[in-house]
């Protein structure tokens, strides 16, 4: 056998390096092979298996290092990605941008922000000086500086200026435990999983997947003040109750209502609540309270303000009670209305 298929067979029993074996030598002693020659054939494909066994290895080890370097990349990006997390924002929202207002020019960390520090000394709502969320056309990411296009992801430094990210209303935070989610009808973004709210077509807002059958419809709802603290209800971020009458307002302006002991509707002067308890203790109330003589036979026209009938009563000092559906919600009235009734 030649010098070099001796070389070759050396390298494949482990004795010699690869490097050791010289290319001149392989290509000199193949013109002197005698290709039918049974050792010349065995010779050859083991030059070819060692060839091929190189070439292998070496593709091998460079996919290894594509995929560490594609890898690491990734790894990179993703870290970016997550860098400030929770980290910037205000009392409003986490969220690692700060937006410029179309309407002034000025730098907030959000809208909210900019509607306070605008109309803090402002008593008159058509005077206020809100920031339009839907044309802010420029952000600042809160780690580099870098002024940009909205977006979701710095176009610097590359990270995320917010896990929850709404390029219809301009919108970051990275607090996506809130189950934030778009509404295409009210035009803004909303949270509490959209699975569990549903649009109202004529109320004009977003209720509980609860009160989808059982509220009572008012023409745009939520399109106007609370009327106990003033704020616009339709984009407020505080929690919003829906009274019986359809009404809207602030659940904890109700709550407020409450502890100063009024149940009625601010607005219609409903019930907001079930108050059959109440009127049975009223009940009692009026029975262990006898009128004096002078009153004991004097009548009124009351109006309930729960049921809207008209009723003529006895008076009392204590309360009036509806003789249509048993409230003691009632007002004194001059006269009779056409849906009246008497005793």
């Amino acid at each position: 056998m030649s010098v070099a298929l001796l070389e070759l067979d050396a390298i494949l029993r482990g004795s010699l390096s690869p490097d050791d074996y010289t290319a001149t030598t392989y290509f000199e002693d193949l013109d002197s092979l005698d290709l039918h020659s049974s050792s010349s054939r065995l010779g050859l494909e083991s030059v070819t298996d060692v060839g091929n066994q190189l070439v292998t290895e070496e593709e091998e080890e460079t996919n290894r290092e594509s995929s560490r370097t594609l890898s690491d990349d990734c790894l990179d990006e993703m870290s970016r990605l997550g860098v400030g997390f929770g980290e910037y924002g205000c009392a409003h929202y986490k969220r690692r941008c700060r937006i410029r207002s179309p309407c002034c020019g000025e730098v907030f960390d959000c809208r909210h922000c900019h509607n306070d520090a605008m109309n803090h000394n402002e008593r008159d709502p058509s005077n206020r000086h809100d920031l339009p969320r839907h044309g802010v056309k420029s952000i600042i990411c809160s780690l580099c500086g870098h002024e940009q296009e909205v977006s979701q992801v710095c176009n610097k430094c590359g990270v995320c200026m917010g896990e929850y990210f709404c390029n219809k209303c301009k919108f970051f935070d990275d607090d996506t435990s809130k189950n934030q989610f778009h509404c295409d009808s009210c035009g803004i973004c909303r949270v509490g999983g959209k699975d569990k709210f549903f649009h109202c077509e004529k109320c004009g807002c977003c209720y509980s997947i609860e009160l989808q059958k059982s509220h009572f419809c008012v023409e745009n709802a939520m399109h106007h003040n609370c009327p106990v603290c003033f704020d616009y209800l339709f984009d407020s971020v505080k929690h919003i109750t829906v009274l019986p009458c359809g009404h809207t307002m602030h659940a904890e302006c109700l709550k407020d209502m409450c502890r100063h002991a009024k149940f009625s509707c601010p607005m219609c002067s409903k019930s907001v609540c079930d108050m059959s308890s109440v009127w049975d203790r009223l009940d009692q109330e009026v029975a262990a309270t006898p009128m004096p003589d002078i009153y004991r036979n004097k009548r009124v026209w009351i109006l309930c303000n729960d049921c809207s009938a008209s009723s003529e009563v006895y008076f009392h000092i204590v309360a009036q009670k509806c003789l249509t559906c048993g409230s003691y919600n009632t007002r004194q009235t001059a006269a009779a209305a056409s849906n009246s009734s008497s005793y």
